[in-house]
């Protein structure tokens, strides 16, 4: 397992000293050496290492909320506050809802299949989206009108509503007891608590600060552990208590910055170092999971299957931004960052063929589909948009190169 995870970080710095020259997305050499590494090709990744896939995949996201928590600012949030909320439930039950249809009757599964399909579908990317956002920040593009913190605020509970609704359908299937009002209404309880939540933890947190010197690596790890246990407090009351602890961990983040600008800081730029080796972990072992020859058979329906999707996701969008003060080139440069997928489509992908769901293959291979066609499609889309139709705030990237600085 060691073994493994020293040739996945020897191979991801490489591709990233390659990619970086050819201003190619990295994470493209990641996924492509995972499917090199993987057992459809040299098979030279110990299995035990690739079955901790989901596991690292939650500490990555854990670390990418943290790490878009403080990227935040009070004024930012305030702007986009409705807008945010409602980029964060209407795209992504746009786009499901749409994919039971889709799926039913390209795909020839039932409407409850479908619905599974369309959910693990409907979950954006944080791992694509969140670096991409705060590298907007730091280059001051667009946050005039808060557009990176709208899509960072709004990405981070769209995964919970996706998930939430993939597992009422996965339970109507399954024939558990399950009640679809209830779960419906625990979407936004499980918001507002997660929120409750992690002011509170952060709040703690920066009272412990205070009081106790800490050196900042010292803070950063154990802001990380807080992050991995509020995940986890939230995982436990799953089926009691409603909490999405993941958004808990983006508020303290947010918390932090708030009340300690200067640690703020200090924290961020240290959690975008250990991105740098989450991210190379996180898409090689996505890569290696991916079963080639299935997906190869499917592709071709695959693909529109998830451009159907798209489209209805793109009125999602355009509704949620609907009376704000975004212009058109703006509100397309937001549909764009909402194309990517992958962490969710990785993590649950393979549940329903676990749980025994007829078309489970088929649901994990157009997951599989869905990840290697949007999360390229989406980075570039973002890098090439950003630049030719989002605005910059000179003042914002004077500010942000300072912080870095110091």
């Amino acid at each position: 397992m060691v073994l493994s995870l020293a040739i996945v970080i020897v191979l991801g710095i490489i591709c990233t000293k390659l990619l970086s020259r050819v201003k190619i997305p990295v994470f493209l050499g990641f996924l492509a050496t995972g499917i090199l590494l993987g057992p459809f090709a040299f098979n030279l990744l110990d299995h035990a290492f690739m079955g901790l896939t989901q596991e690292i995949s939650t500490l990555a996201i854990i670390i990418l909320l943290l790490r878009a928590g403080l990227g935040l600012n009070r004024d930012a949030m305030r702007k986009v506050g409705r807008p945010a909320v409602e980029m964060s439930i209407i795209p992504s039950v746009i786009e499901g809802t749409s994919i039971i249809f889709i799926g039913h009757y390209l795909l020839g599964i039932s409407f409850i299949e479908a619905g599974m399909l369309g959910f693990i579908l409907s979950a954006v990317s944080p791992a694509i989206l969140v670096p991409r956002m705060l590298e907007l920040v730091d280059n001051g593009l667009g946050v005039a009108k808060g557009i990176p913190t709208l899509l960072l605020a709004g990405s981070a509970a769209d995964d919970v509503v996706a998930i939430t609704i993939f597992s009422a359908f996965l339970g109507i299937y399954t024939g558990g007891n399950i009640n679809i009002a209830w779960d419906l209404l625990g979407i936004p309880i499980s918001l507002i608590l997660g929120i409750i939540t992690g002011f509170v933890t952060g709040i703690s947190l920066l009272y412990v600060f205070k009081r106790w010197e800490f050196s900042d690596t010292e803070k950063v790890l154990i802001t990380l552990a807080t992050g991995i246990l509020l995940n986890s407090f939230g995982e436990i009351l799953q089926g009691i208590v409603p909490v999405a602890g993941l958004v808990g961990v983006m508020v303290i983040g947010f918390l932090i910055l708030d009340r300690n600008p200067k640690l703020g800081h200090s924290l961020s730029n240290k959690y975008s170092k250990l991105w740098m080796l989450a991210e190379i972990i996180v898409f090689v072992l996505l890569g290696a999971q991916l079963d080639i020859p299935l997906v190869i058979s499917v592709i071709g329906i695959g693909v529109l299957v998830v451009s159907l999707g798209l489209i209805f996701r793109f009125l999602g969008v355009f509704i949620s931004l609907a009376g704000t003060d975004l212009n058109t080139k703006e509100k397309v440069f937001c549909m764009a960052s909402y194309i990517p997928k992958a962490n969710v489509q990785a993590t649950i992908g393979a549940v329903p063929l676990a749980a025994g769901v007829a078309s489970g293959e088929l649901i994990l291979a157009v997951s599989a589909i869905s990840i290697i066609y949007t999360a390229p499609l989406g980075a570039v889309l973002i890098k090439f948009l950003s630049e030719r139709l989002l605005t910059v705030d000179e003042q914002m990237k004077i500010e942000n190169e300072v912080n870095t600085i110091h």
